[in-house]
């Protein structure tokens, strides 16, 4: 459904003349949606020829469709890129996000005028049609972001060109494949620490320790040409003061974040990209692994990395924590849109059953400063 159409929808269920108010407030916002299907962002200023961005979403446990448009919000208002946010919808064309459908990604397309890809889905399963379009991307050896379970955004018998299948996505184009949890699963967190040798990177500029409530994957394919940025320490529990687990679950520490060459599926070109295995919504409540992310799509768009990048929230940030969601109702009762992620926008959902209690995320009608 068109961002355009799915808002009025909700404007012509209310009464008139609250419509009517709305309707003439929203006026700027239907005019920069563009595409079906998803949320476009155009840069604050408008002004230059702004680099594009297209964003991924779609996992069923690590709400990126909650932190890939707030990430699209901070590079767009505050960095001067155009970015697109794409979806997992609902099955049989419903008009819903449902991370839960794997064949729900739309919008591919999208990736054809794009100059960067941040992808952050777990097992997806396009169609041969919306393959073809990152299938064209990586050809063109353009650079990718991968948040989290990129090292497994793809599943199933299709491949992109003769050289990829989907499952080696991340291990061809990131460096790294599913492998395991390293630390333990909602008990314990991540702490980064910077690679000695790489401190100076521009990556790097301005980020300070980051602690992430997802715990430490597994990382075992890298190789000497990739360069380990920063390594994950495990933490003892999923408060960020908790200390480093002691003993060899922490000798050596696993890769955190990297730069990969790629080798395009044609063989006729290379590309570069950059992973991190954090990356859940909640994890970006620290401000120094938003600062990472951008500082990587600088970096990967050939643009100096500023010194220490502006981060904060857009719009108040209110994520949810990580988990499935078993309840086969749940994403078409919410009956979320891409527009309800848009700017002007903070959605709050419930975190998945079974979560633990971790309070230390900003709460609505709290200060996220």
């Amino acid at each position: 459904m068109n961002i355009a159409f799915a808002q009025l929808r909700r404007v012509l269920q209310m009464p008139l003349a609250v419509a009517g108010l709305l309707t003439l407030a929203m006026l700027p916002s239907l005019a920069a949606a563009e595409a079906a299907d998803s949320l476009v962002l155009k840069p604050a200023d408008g002004q230059g020829e702004a680099k594009s961005v297209v964003l991924i979403a779609g996992d069923e446990e690590y709400r990126s469709e909650e932190s890939l448009p707030m990430l699209a919000k901070l590079l767009s208002q505050k960095h001067g890129f155009h970015c697109t946010v794409l979806f997992s919808f609902g099955p049989g064309g419903a008009d819903y996000i449902d991370p839960n459908n794997q064949q729900g990604l739309r919008g591919l397309e999208a990736l054809d005028d794009a100059d960067l890809m941040i992808i952050a889905t777990r097992f997806r399963r396009p169609s041969a049609e919306q393959a073809k379009h990152v299938t064209q991307y990586l050809n063109a050896g353009k650079p990718v972001i991968g948040l989290r379970t990129a090292t497994h955004a793809f599943t199933g018998g299709g491949t992109f060109g003769e050289s990829i299948p989907y499952g080696q996505f991340g291990r061809k184009v990131l460096g790294e494949q599913w492998v395991s949890h390293h630390g333990a699963h909602k008990r314990e967190g991540t702490r980064s620490v910077v690679q000695d040798e790489h401190r100076d990177h521009p990556i790097l500029n301005g980020v300070d320790e980051i602690f992430a409530p997802t715990d430490v994957y597994g990382v075992v394919h890298l190789t000497d040409e990739d360069q380990v940025l920063l390594r994950g320490a495990v933490t003892e529990s999923l408060d960020p003061a908790s200390p480093n687990v002691q003993g060899d679950k922490n000798d050596p520490m696993q890769p955190l974040a990297w730069l990969h060459s790629y080798t395009a599926p044609d063989g006729a070109a290379m590309g570069q990209s950059f992973c991190t295995t954090a990356g859940g919504s909640v994890d970006f409540v620290d401000e120094d692994l938003r600062r990472l992310v951008v500082n990587a799509a600088y970096y990967l768009t050939g643009q100096d990395v500023p010194a220490k990048a502006d981060v904060a929230f857009v719009d108040p940030f209110y994520p949810s924590f990580y988990g499935f969601i078993r309840d086969k109702d749940y994403w078409q009762r919410h009956d979320m849109q891409p527009a309800d992620y848009g700017l002007g926008k903070s959605p709050v959902l419930p975190d998945p059953p079974g979560s633990p209690e971790w309070p230390h995320r900003p709460q609505p009608g709290l200060s996220i400063d």
